[in-house]
């Protein structure tokens, strides 16, 4: 399920930071099988995860937050 920024926006500065670490480690592992030549299981996950990662990284400019 999507983050929306509405809720990202509750989160606190410590819950950011580790979302976007896990969705970076998720990014890196779909990228990763994807250079293997290995078929994605979920074709669409890779540009999910980016669009949440971005969400994550606008709310965190939003407060001033350094990544």
């Amino acid at each position: 399920m999507e983050l929306k920024a509405k809720e990202a926006r509750k989160m606190s500065e410590q819950e950011l930071r580790e979302r976007r670490k896990s969705l970076m480690d998720t990014l890196m592992k779909e990228r990763a099988s994807r250079a293997m030549g290995g078929a994605p299981h979920n074709p669409g996950k890779m540009g999910s995860v980016r669009r949440e990662i971005a969400r994550l990284n606008t709310v965190m400019a939003e407060r001033g937050i350094k990544r």
